[in-house]
């Protein structure tokens, strides 16, 4: 089902003024916009674009972010490349770049952790809007938060994005189909509704109720089962302060099979490029 798009409505506290991206940024966001829709690519519009629309505020820096099914990736780079744009498959579990001078824009088709996979229900429920004049469809909020809700970094946290999100959108929520994205990682999901009723104590209504009770009988029910098997779900969360726990306390990395979808390589990969000067995990003496 493809739903109109809602823009929500402003603050009521007067906003900031922003600058717009430069001129440059737009042309260029514009033109790969362009360029895949006359090419027949199916895509969705994430990043500041998407959170401009639904939630009426954005950020000082306009990025891109396109969403693309995995089966689509190399076809789309292939088509950009023949345009004149330079494109690198970055990480080659989940993210790829689209560059025209020092300009990039994001292709994503996973999450970093391996567990949010571009599939066709992100297309199936795909929000009709406008972007720089262009017709487009923007990511589903549910989708939204689903893979925004693990982003939880040192130097990196979505739970803003998320709670924004929640209040914005809550009340016309697919709640049972965000529940299901979560799936057995339906933990990561109540903590943000937990602390979106701290954050927005008059906004709890936006919230079901029900949903609430279960997340709460289910932490109960929790607390009586034993768990025997050493592993760390941390590294779904935070790719680089976690590390510790699987090199040096003994825990499996849960973004690994059995438990997840990641690859060892692209672990490795993933890991490599960590910045440990502005994450700063921890690490032996």
């Amino acid at each position: 089902m493809i739903r109109s798009v809602e823009i929500a409505e402003g603050p009521r506290t007067r906003r900031p003024s922003r600058a717009r991206p430069p001129s440059a940024t737009t042309r260029f966001h514009r033109d790969c916009l362009l360029d895949l829709t006359a090419g027949g690519h199916a895509f969705l519009v994430g990043g500041g674009y998407a959170l401009e629309r639904y939630l009426g505020a954005g950020r000082s820096v306009g990025d891109l972010d396109l969403f693309v099914h995995p089966d689509d990736l190399d076809p789309i780079l292939r088509h950009l490349d023949a345009r004149g744009y330079r494109t690198e498959r970055l990480f080659p579990h989940w993210l790829a770049k689209v560059w025209r001078g020092r300009e990039h824009i994001d292709v994503i088709f996973d999450s970093g952790n391996a567990a949010c996979p571009v599939d066709d229900e992100w297309f199936g429920h795909g929000v009709p809007a406008k972007v720089l004049d262009i017709d487009v469809r923007l990511c589903p909020p549910e989708e939204m938060i689903w893979s925004k809700a693990f982003v939880m970094e040192r130097e990196r946290f979505d739970g803003a994005d998320v709670a924004h999100l929640l209040r914005a959108c809550g009340e016309r929520l697919d709640w049972p189909r965000l529940v299901r994205r979560f799936g057995l990682h339906w933990q990561v999901l109540f903590a943000h509704l937990v602390l979106f009723s701290f954050i927005y104590p008059g906004e709890r209504h936006r919230i079901p109720p029900s949903l609430m009770r279960r997340g709460a009988v289910l932490v109960e029910r929790e607390t009586r089962e034993r768990v025997t098997t050493r592993v760390c779900r941390g590294t779904l969360l935070s790719r680089a302060q976690y590390l510790v726990d699987i090199a040096e306390w003994g825990y499996e990395d849960a973004r690994l099979a059995p438990f997840g979808a990641m690859t060892e390589e692209a672990a490795a990969i993933w890991t490599a490029a960590i910045d440990e000067e502005a994450s700063r995990p921890l690490a032996p003496p």
